[in-house]
Protein backbone atom coordinates (compact mmCIF):
# COMPACT_ATOMS: atom_id res chain seq x y z
CA UNK A 1 0.00 0.00 0.00
CA UNK A 2 2.03 3.02 -0.83
CA UNK A 3 2.08 6.80 1.50
CA UNK A 4 -1.05 8.81 1.20
CA UNK A 5 0.66 11.39 -0.55
CA UNK A 6 -0.90 15.10 -1.45
CA UNK A 7 -1.30 14.43 -4.99
CA UNK A 8 -2.73 10.97 -4.33
CA UNK A 9 -5.24 12.64 -2.39
CA UNK A 10 -5.89 15.56 -4.89
CA UNK A 11 -6.38 13.00 -7.53
CA UNK A 12 -8.69 10.82 -5.40
CA UNK A 13 -11.14 13.72 -4.41
CA UNK A 14 -11.18 14.36 -8.59
CA UNK A 15 -12.48 11.00 -8.97
CA UNK A 16 -14.87 11.08 -6.13
CA UNK A 17 -16.19 14.13 -7.46
CA UNK A 18 -16.41 13.79 -11.05
CA UNK A 19 -18.17 10.35 -10.23
CA UNK A 20 -21.40 12.11 -8.18
CA UNK A 21 -21.43 14.72 -10.81
CA UNK A 22 -22.30 12.16 -13.15
CA UNK A 23 -24.54 10.44 -11.22
CA UNK A 24 -22.99 6.97 -10.85
CA UNK A 25 -22.83 5.15 -7.10
CA UNK A 26 -19.55 3.37 -6.74
CA UNK A 27 -20.92 -0.05 -7.66
CA UNK A 28 -21.84 0.98 -11.06
CA UNK A 29 -18.64 2.88 -11.75
CA UNK A 30 -16.69 0.41 -10.68
CA UNK A 31 -18.54 -2.27 -13.16
CA UNK A 32 -18.21 -0.39 -15.86
CA UNK A 33 -14.44 -0.19 -16.11
CA UNK A 34 -14.32 -4.20 -14.77
CA UNK A 35 -13.46 -3.76 -11.55
CA UNK A 36 -14.88 -3.60 -7.59
CA UNK A 37 -16.52 -0.82 -5.36
CA UNK A 38 -13.97 -2.04 -2.60
CA UNK A 39 -10.55 -0.82 -5.35
CA UNK A 40 -12.61 2.07 -6.64
CA UNK A 41 -13.41 3.02 -3.13
CA UNK A 42 -9.36 2.68 -1.88
CA UNK A 43 -8.45 4.95 -5.17
CA UNK A 44 -10.85 8.00 -4.36
CA UNK A 45 -9.41 7.55 -0.70
CA UNK A 46 -5.74 7.34 -1.64
CA UNK A 47 -5.45 3.91 -0.36
CA UNK A 48 -4.05 2.56 -3.23
CA UNK A 49 -2.62 3.82 -6.29
CA UNK A 50 -4.71 4.64 -9.55
CA UNK A 51 -2.38 3.52 -13.13
CA UNK A 52 -3.27 6.56 -15.02
CA UNK A 53 -4.81 3.84 -17.81
CA UNK A 54 -7.65 3.66 -15.32
CA UNK A 55 -7.90 7.40 -14.04
CA UNK A 56 -8.37 8.24 -17.77
CA UNK A 57 -10.82 5.44 -18.15
CA UNK A 58 -12.97 6.40 -15.35
CA UNK A 59 -13.03 10.19 -16.35
CA UNK A 60 -14.40 9.77 -20.12
CA UNK A 61 -16.79 7.08 -18.53
CA UNK A 62 -17.61 10.38 -16.63
CA UNK A 63 -17.71 12.62 -19.34
CA UNK A 64 -14.57 14.29 -18.78
CA UNK A 65 -12.29 15.27 -21.58
CA UNK A 66 -9.68 18.02 -22.60
CA UNK A 67 -7.37 19.63 -20.16
CA UNK A 68 -8.82 18.79 -17.13
CA UNK A 69 -8.74 14.64 -18.21
CA UNK A 70 -4.74 15.50 -19.31
CA UNK A 71 -4.24 17.06 -15.75
CA UNK A 72 -5.62 14.30 -13.92
CA UNK A 73 -4.10 11.89 -15.53
CA UNK A 74 -0.51 13.59 -15.16
CA UNK A 75 -1.79 13.72 -11.50
CA UNK A 76 -1.89 9.69 -11.43
CA UNK A 77 1.31 9.45 -12.94
CA UNK A 78 2.94 12.04 -10.62
CA UNK A 79 1.45 10.23 -7.55
CA UNK A 80 3.49 6.94 -8.55
CA UNK A 81 6.95 8.84 -8.33
CA UNK A 82 8.26 7.36 -5.37
CA UNK A 83 9.69 9.90 -2.68
CA UNK A 84 12.37 9.43 -0.41
CA UNK A 85 10.87 8.28 2.42
CA UNK A 86 10.09 4.84 0.37
CA UNK A 87 13.35 3.17 1.38
CA UNK A 88 12.23 3.82 4.59
CA UNK A 89 8.64 1.72 4.47
CA UNK A 90 10.49 -1.30 6.41
CA UNK A 91 11.22 0.70 9.15
CA UNK A 92 8.43 3.03 10.25
CA UNK A 93 4.73 1.99 10.34
CA UNK A 94 2.04 3.43 7.83
CA UNK A 95 1.02 6.13 9.70
CA UNK A 96 3.99 7.66 10.14
CA UNK A 97 4.90 7.40 6.80
CA UNK A 98 1.36 8.43 5.19
CA UNK A 99 2.85 11.50 7.34
CA UNK A 100 5.59 12.19 6.15
CA UNK A 101 4.94 11.53 2.41
CA UNK A 102 2.21 15.03 3.35
CA UNK A 103 4.91 16.59 5.13
CA UNK A 104 7.05 16.59 2.22
CA UNK A 105 4.61 18.11 0.25
CA UNK A 106 3.20 20.36 2.43
CA UNK A 107 4.12 24.32 1.95
CA UNK A 108 3.35 25.29 5.89
CA UNK A 109 3.76 23.46 8.80
CA UNK A 110 2.16 24.52 12.75
CA UNK A 111 3.93 22.12 15.49
CA UNK A 112 3.12 22.15 18.65
CA UNK A 113 5.23 19.86 21.27
CA UNK A 114 4.45 19.56 24.95
CA UNK A 115 7.31 17.68 26.30
CA UNK A 116 9.94 17.46 23.92
CA UNK A 117 10.95 20.00 21.02
CA UNK A 118 9.55 19.99 17.81
CA UNK A 119 11.10 17.47 15.67
CA UNK A 120 11.94 19.34 12.86
CA UNK A 121 14.67 21.45 14.75
CA UNK A 122 15.70 18.56 16.88
CA UNK A 123 19.92 17.68 17.09
CA UNK A 124 20.35 14.13 15.94
CA UNK A 125 21.96 13.72 20.01
CA UNK A 126 18.76 14.63 20.66
CA UNK A 127 16.62 12.59 18.56
CA UNK A 128 19.13 9.29 19.43
CA UNK A 129 18.44 10.15 23.04
CA UNK A 130 14.37 10.49 22.48
CA UNK A 131 14.58 6.74 20.56
CA UNK A 132 16.39 5.12 23.41
CA UNK A 133 13.76 6.64 25.88
CA UNK A 134 10.87 5.37 23.69
CA UNK A 135 8.34 2.44 24.79
CA UNK A 136 10.58 0.23 22.55
CA UNK A 137 14.09 -1.60 22.91
CA UNK A 138 16.17 -0.31 19.96
CA UNK A 139 19.34 -1.25 18.27
CA UNK A 140 21.80 0.78 17.49
CA UNK A 141 21.49 0.30 13.66
CA UNK A 142 17.90 1.45 14.27
CA UNK A 143 17.98 4.52 16.07
CA UNK A 144 20.61 5.77 13.34
CA UNK A 145 18.19 4.67 11.04
CA UNK A 146 15.47 7.04 12.52
CA UNK A 147 18.21 9.72 13.11
CA UNK A 148 18.58 10.02 9.39
CA UNK A 149 15.10 9.85 8.36
CA UNK A 150 14.78 12.78 10.91
CA UNK A 151 17.42 14.42 9.26
CA UNK A 152 16.10 13.72 5.77
CA UNK A 153 12.82 15.66 6.83
CA UNK A 154 15.12 18.63 8.32
CA UNK A 155 16.71 19.41 5.16
CA UNK A 156 13.78 20.61 3.63
CA UNK A 157 14.03 23.90 5.81
CA UNK A 158 17.43 25.05 4.31
CA UNK A 159 16.39 24.15 0.61
CA UNK A 160 15.15 26.26 -2.30
CA UNK A 161 11.70 27.20 -1.38
CA UNK A 162 11.33 26.01 1.43
CA UNK A 163 8.04 25.65 3.60
CA UNK A 164 7.08 27.95 6.60
CA UNK A 165 7.38 26.42 9.97
CA UNK A 166 5.84 27.71 13.23
CA UNK A 167 6.45 25.60 15.84
CA UNK A 168 5.74 26.05 19.39
CA UNK A 169 6.67 24.05 22.05
CA UNK A 170 5.74 23.86 25.95
CA UNK A 171 8.60 25.51 28.54
CA UNK A 172 8.13 21.83 30.20
CA UNK A 173 10.40 20.21 27.14
CA UNK A 174 13.05 23.19 27.36
CA UNK A 175 13.14 22.30 30.96
CA UNK A 176 13.97 18.28 30.36
CA UNK A 177 16.97 17.10 30.72
CA UNK A 178 17.05 14.75 27.16
CA UNK A 179 20.60 13.02 26.77
CA UNK A 180 21.96 14.98 29.38
CA UNK A 181 23.46 18.47 29.75
CA UNK A 182 25.85 18.79 27.20
CA UNK A 183 22.71 17.25 24.83
CA UNK A 184 20.45 19.86 26.30
CA UNK A 185 22.51 22.30 25.54
CA UNK A 186 23.52 21.72 22.39
CA UNK A 187 19.50 21.51 21.27
CA UNK A 188 18.51 25.18 22.63
CA UNK A 189 21.20 26.43 20.62
CA UNK A 190 20.10 24.98 17.84
CA UNK A 191 16.50 26.13 18.27
CA UNK A 192 18.28 30.29 18.71
CA UNK A 193 19.83 29.00 15.43
CA UNK A 194 17.25 27.56 13.26
CA UNK A 195 14.72 30.18 14.46
CA UNK A 196 16.71 32.82 12.76
CA UNK A 197 15.81 31.21 9.68
CA UNK A 198 13.37 33.46 7.96
CA UNK A 199 10.78 30.58 7.33
CA UNK A 200 10.97 29.53 10.90
CA UNK A 201 9.04 30.95 14.04
CA UNK A 202 9.74 29.58 17.66
CA UNK A 203 7.32 30.21 20.29
CA UNK A 204 7.46 29.43 23.62
CA UNK A 205 4.72 28.78 26.25
CA UNK A 206 5.80 29.88 29.59
CA UNK A 207 4.95 27.66 32.87
CA UNK A 208 3.06 30.90 33.96
CA UNK A 209 0.34 30.66 30.80
CA UNK A 210 -1.08 27.24 33.63
CA UNK A 211 -2.92 24.65 31.73
CA UNK A 212 -3.51 25.13 27.95
CA UNK A 213 -5.67 23.33 25.56
CA UNK A 214 -2.02 21.81 23.98
CA UNK A 215 -1.47 20.07 27.12
CA UNK A 216 -2.83 16.95 26.20
CA UNK A 217 -0.54 16.12 23.11
CA UNK A 218 0.99 17.12 20.01
CA UNK A 219 -0.42 18.69 17.56
CA UNK A 220 0.27 18.99 13.83
CA UNK A 221 -1.21 21.36 11.23
CA UNK A 222 -0.04 21.28 7.34
CA UNK A 223 -1.69 22.63 4.53
CA UNK A 224 -0.72 22.71 0.72
CA UNK A 225 0.12 24.62 -2.10
CA UNK A 226 -2.57 23.61 -4.30
CA UNK A 227 -6.42 24.93 -3.15
CA UNK A 228 -7.40 21.72 -3.74
CA UNK A 229 -5.53 19.86 -1.39
CA UNK A 230 -7.10 20.45 2.12
CA UNK A 231 -5.26 20.91 5.64
CA UNK A 232 -4.21 18.05 7.25
CA UNK A 233 -4.10 17.52 11.36
CA UNK A 234 -2.35 14.78 12.61
CA UNK A 235 -1.76 14.61 16.87
CA UNK A 236 0.25 12.25 18.67
CA UNK A 237 -1.26 9.73 20.96
CA UNK A 238 -0.15 6.84 23.21
CA UNK A 239 -1.16 4.28 20.17
CA UNK A 240 0.50 6.13 17.82
CA UNK A 241 0.22 9.09 14.79
CA UNK A 242 -3.43 10.12 13.81
CA UNK A 243 -4.28 11.50 10.38
CA UNK A 244 -7.64 13.93 10.40
CA UNK A 245 -8.89 15.24 7.36
CA UNK A 246 -12.66 15.58 8.41
CA UNK A 247 -13.80 18.99 8.05
CA UNK A 248 -15.17 19.30 11.73
CA UNK A 249 -12.39 17.74 13.57
CA UNK A 250 -10.05 20.12 11.16
CA UNK A 251 -11.70 23.30 12.81
CA UNK A 252 -11.59 22.02 16.29
CA UNK A 253 -7.43 21.33 15.76
CA UNK A 254 -7.32 25.02 13.55
CA UNK A 255 -8.74 26.65 16.77
CA UNK A 256 -6.71 24.94 19.15
CA UNK A 257 -3.22 25.53 17.44
CA UNK A 258 -4.79 29.81 17.21
CA UNK A 259 -5.17 29.33 21.21
CA UNK A 260 -1.72 28.26 21.50
CA UNK A 261 -0.53 30.88 19.29
CA UNK A 262 -2.05 33.17 21.73
CA UNK A 263 -0.97 32.19 25.00
CA UNK A 264 2.81 31.68 23.72
CA UNK A 265 5.25 33.95 24.21
CA UNK A 266 6.35 36.40 21.23
CA UNK A 267 8.94 34.85 18.77
CA UNK A 268 11.37 37.96 20.60
CA UNK A 269 10.23 36.85 24.05
CA UNK A 270 10.75 33.26 23.36
CA UNK A 271 14.73 33.81 22.20
CA UNK A 272 14.61 35.59 25.85
CA UNK A 273 13.38 32.99 27.40
CA UNK A 274 15.52 29.93 26.26
CA UNK A 275 18.52 32.43 26.08
CA UNK A 276 18.04 32.21 29.81
CA UNK A 277 17.19 28.95 30.16
CA UNK A 278 20.56 28.09 28.51
CA UNK A 279 22.26 30.30 30.64
CA UNK A 280 20.42 28.82 33.50
CA UNK A 281 21.76 25.14 32.68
Amino acid sequence: MAPKTARARRLGIALRSHRENAGLTLERAAEEINSTRSTLSRYENAQTLVAPATVRGLLLLYGVGGEELNALVQLAKDARKPGWWVSYSYILDRKTIDFIALEAEATAIANFEPSVVPGLLQTADYVRAVMRGGPHTLSDEEVEQRVQIRRDRQKRLTENDPPILDAIVDEGALLRPVGGQSVTEAQLRNLLKTSELPNVTVQVIPLSAGYHRGTRGSLHLLEFADPEDPMIASVETVAGQMIIDRPAELRTCVKIMEHLRAVALSPDKSRDLIFDRLKGQ
